[in-house]
Order: C-alpha cells, then sequence, then structure tokens
C-alpha cells in the first residue's frame, strides 16, 4: 500500500492517530483501556460465570430457588453491560456503566443484607450472596472501584478537551 507523504496527508494521518473522533472512536476514549483494562477483564469473567452459573441452575433446578437464581440471571445481565459500556467508551458508555454500576452497587448490598438478616429467604447462593463472599467480595468492590474509575477518566476527558 502506498503512503501518502504529502504534507496534507502526513498531517491527517497525524490527526487521526492523536484524535479519537478521526479514528473512529467515541469521543472520551476507551473506558477499557488503563486501569479500566482490569476492571473490562473482571467484568467479562464474571459476566460469564453469573450468567452460566444461572442458566444452570434456572434449567436443572429452578424449583429450588427461583429469587436466588433469577437475582444470579440479573448480576449477570449487569455484568454483561457493564462489560460493553467499558470496553465501547465514550460518553454514552460512560452513564450507561455509571447506572449499570450503582445498581450493582445497590444489589450487592441489598441481596448481601437480606442474605445475612434472614438466609431462609435465599435456600441457595447467589453471585450477591453475603456481599460476594463466594466470589471473595469480589462483587462488593467491582462497582466501587467501577464508580471510581469511571469517575477518574471522566475528569481526564474533561481536562483534555
Amino acid at each position: 500500500m502506498a503512503e501518502d507523504t504529502t504534507a496534507g496527508g502526513t498531517k491527517a494521518a497525524a490527526e487521526t492517530a492523536t484524535d479519537p473522533a478521526a479514528a473512529g472512536q467515541p469521543a472520551g476514549g476507551r473506558l477499557g483501556q488503563g486501569p479500566g483494562r482490569l476492571l473490562l477483564w473482571f467484568y467479562g469473567v464474571f459476566t460469564v460465570a453469573a450468567l452460566s452459573r444461572s442458566i444452570v441452575q434456572i434449567s436443572t433446578k429452578f424449583h429450588e430457588a427461583p429469587l436466588a437464581y433469577v437475582l444470579s440471571l440479573a448480576a449477570g445481565v449487569v455484568y454483561a453491560v457493564i462489560t460493553v459500556a467499558l470496553w465501547r467508551g465514550g460518553e454514552q458508555a460512560r452513564r450507561v456503566a455509571l447506572v449499570s454500576c450503582s445498581a450493582e452497587l445497590v444489589g450487592v448490598v441489598t441481596v448481601g443484607i437480606l442474605t445475612v438478616a434472614d438466609s431462609s429467604a435465599f435456600p441457595d447462593q447467589t453471585v450477591w450472596s453475603d456481599f460476594g463472599v463466594g466470589y471473595v467480595f469480589l462483587p462488593l468492590l467491582l462497582p466501587v472501584m467501577g464508580l471510581l474509575w469511571l469517575r477518574r477518566s471522566a475528569r481526564e476527558a474533561s481536562t483534555a478537551a
């Protein structure tokens, strides 16, 4: 492929390399870059873990603990939404991730309190049971880290603009 060596071609290539919008990336950059890459990885793993676990539980023993299994499915869907938002980047994805991380945090705290207060209401574990103890409390830590990262990346995007 021939390379454009004219001054205009070089300038356009330089602008494309430094301007996310010119490169086809959403404004605000990718949320899944830098420290966000680790969050993106964890949310991807949790998406697979929560969805696969809940699908197996719902299809094989739904009658034993329907609320717990539906909550695990809901957690998996929330994780998937956050994963896609972090991967896509941009301002709209940042808002979706912000709402989703907030909902995740409320869900983890609510289910955590309910499972500690009345464990009989949940005859089987969910991803969010006991504040995510079955997942080394990562379900409680991930939304906090996600919200902190979204706040930091929003500040960085506003100072760059």
